[in-house]
């Protein structure tokens, strides 16, 4: 099998490639040419990596065409949702027409590749708290332009599933984290600010944000095993939720990941940090995609963020 894997340097796509790997697939990846490879670096020598900029068609589809691929995992995105309120047109050649250019291309392709499609579970937007958990049948009330683009992006994937002899799975992953992930995300963040103290890099306060809110949060290596067996196994056209079950406030995040530290050490609220929230809580529902392949998530909450204080312990 060659896999092909969008955004493969980046955080969830680097440990795809680690799994696809492992199964002994064929792996090529999509890169933006100037970007970092460091997420990558034991895998370089065993991935095929292409240049390619998704919103351009003329590189998209010398990429498909390049790697000939009997799968296609579709991760790359702007995924920051600040970033999305400061450029909603970048967001959106990104993440919608990214996603037109690469369904285009592997339409093209003689043997028709599988898609994944990669959504999130920000597509439900405003929940209701008598929504909880979230199924797939949710109303999507999409709140920021990254979340519209994803649920428009999410439609596309649908039509050309419907009626471009594709197969295309849909996916909406609830929040995921675990080592190497950005710091600009929360788990990560809070992780780095301890080691930091830890070494007497920074006075030992942690600066936050809003921990009122409750997320359902998952470990990156449980999340690329759901999008490797879906694809697989799931239905063409149709769309599942990868999340826990379990919500947790970020409050209890960070009350476990200051747990892991020797240090005391002081939270300090940040105005800069601080941001409303719309919705309060999140938890969603995984039943739909562990009745199509018996999916569910394996790595405790606790190990996922030990392994993060670790990692920024080794590169911090």
């Amino acid at each position: 099998m060659k896999a092909l894997i969008t955004g493969i340097a980046g955080f969830a796509g680097s440990y795809l490639a680690e799994l696809l790997l492992s199964d002994g697939e064929n792996v090529a990846g999509t890169r933006l040419p100037d970007e970092n490879l460091q997420n990558l670096k034991p895998l370089l020598s065993h991935v095929q990596l292409l240049d390619c900029d998704l919103r351009d068609v003329e590189t998209t589809n010398r990429a498909v065409a390049q790697a000939k691929p009997d799968c296609i995992y579709h991760l790359a995105a702007l995924t920051f949702i600040p970033d999305s309120v400061v450029d909603p047109r970048i967001t959106f050649k990104i993440n919608l027409l990214g996603t037109l250019n690469l369904l285009e291309a592997a339409r093209k392709l003689k043997n028709r590749p599988r898609v994944l499609f990669v959504g999130s579970a920000d597509e439900y937007g405003r929940v209701k708290q008598s929504e909880l958990p979230i199924r797939e049948e949710n109303p999507l009330r999409p709140t920021n332009p990254y979340s519209v683009s994803k649920v428009s992006a999410s439609m596309l994937a649908y039509e050309y599933g419907l009626n471009s002899h594709l197969h295309v799975v849909r996916v909406r992953p609830f929040n995921h984290t675990g080592p190497r992930q950005s710091p600009r995300f929360v788990c990560s963040d809070f992780a780095r600010q301890i080691v930091e103290a830890e070494k007497g890099r920074r006075t030992p306060e942690i600066h936050v944000g809003n921990l009122r809110p409750k997320r359902d949060f998952l470990d990156v290596r449980d999340v690329v095993r759901a999008y490797r067996d879906i694809l697989k196994g799931g239905d063409s056209c149709e769309v599942y939720n990868i999340c826990s079950g379990a919500s947790v406030s970020v409050s209890a995040l960070l009350e476990m990941l200051m747990a892991y530290s020797g240090r005391e050490l002081k939270v300090v609220e940040s105005a800069d940090r601080t941001r409303p929230s719309d919705v309060e809580e999140i938890r969603g529902d995984y039943g739909k995609i562990q009745k199509a392949i018996g999916w569910k998530p394996s790595i405790p909450l606790a190990k996922t963020l030990g392994d993060m204080v670790e990692y920024w312990r080794r590169n911090t």
